[in-house]
């Protein structure tokens, strides 16, 4: 690749942004700054001798134990997925940092007891892709990623496990776990064929709760419940995430919210002495302003 006339070139986290050239170049750094694969090693292995030396000598490394790091792992992830959501790749880095460091932290703790080490933890999610990936690693042809979902779950049964339910997480948020037995279901071939017959459960199923509803009756929670589930198998057959989708309609309430906030108090008002049409004007204010 050649370059010329480069007169002026600003750093913006991994690109450059370049003034008076002949050509642009704000993927340079990309090129600039990748790693060989002796470098990622390298920088493993710095991370490894880390961790081993905090816990030795950093007292609070040396008391925490799997239980007491299981909630910071958690607030790791949704910190990764919140970057993720927003696209902020420079976050993304730092958060994905973050969880790798938990990961050599756990299988060190593990090492200390003679339970596995890191190694074996990375030569046994290795084993499992390449076992797991026969179209790539063995003999079989698939047609798409469909072929490949359903050959996943045929191979965990094999391995052992009694229900293609066995990996959905009993902890995982009811919203993600929804999906996700909808995923595994759909992995076994149970499913639906086409979105009109799932948006017609939905309908369905909204008829129900309001029924429900209309009558008082106990089983209003578990109506509203079958309406949820359907939506998310809706948003499945749409091909919307629909934790995302909805993480995404928090913030912009959050945003629109906040500016309503801060309009009412610059106009020296009280939103608990305010009517709803009066706050709807600065709401309409946040709508038109794209928050």
């Amino acid at each position: 690749m050649v370059i010329r006339k480069i007169n002026l070139a600003v750093r913006m986290g991994d690109f450059i942004v370049c003034k008076n050239s002949e050509f642009t170049c704000c993927f340079l750094a990309y090129f600039w700054s990748m790693s060989s694969r002796q470098e990622k090693m390298e920088a493993f292995g710095r991370l490894l001798d880390i961790m081993d030396e905090l816990r030795e000598k950093c007292p609070w490394d040396r008391k925490q134990t799997m239980q007491s790091l299981r909630h910071l792992t958690i607030e790791e992830v949704y910190e990764l997925a919140d970057a993720i959501l927003t696209e902020n790749s420079e976050e993304v880095r730092k958060e994905l940092g973050d969880i790798l460091l938990h990961i050599v932290f756990y299988a060190r703790i593990a090492d200390e007891t003679n339970q596995f080490d890191i190694r074996k933890v990375i030569d046994a999610v290795c084993e499992k892709l390449i076992h797991r990936h026969p179209h790539i690693y063995g003999d079989v042809v698939v047609q798409d990623d469909e072929e490949v979902s359903r050959n996943w779950e045929k191979l965990k049964l094999k391995e052992g496990k009694t229900s293609v339910l066995e990996g959905v997480p009993v902890s995982l948020p009811a919203l993600i776990k929804s999906m996700r037995i909808q995923e595994k279901a759909r992995g076994a071939g149970f499913d639906w064929e086409e979105s009109g017959q799932v948006w017609a459960k939905v309908q369905e199923e909204m008829q129900e709760l309001q029924q429900e509803v209309g009558a008082k009756t106990e089983k209003v929670a578990d109506e509203f419940g079958d309406v949820l589930f359907a939506l998310v198998n809706y948003a499945r057959f749409i091909q919307v995430n629909p934790e995302e989708a909805l993480e995404r309609t928090n913030k912009k309430f959050m945003r629109r919210f906040r500016y309503l906030e801060e309009q009412v108090s610059a106009n020296g008002l009280r939103l608990s002495e305010m009517k709803l049409a009066e706050m709807d004007v600065f709401w309409n204010e946040a709508k038109a302003k794209g928050l």
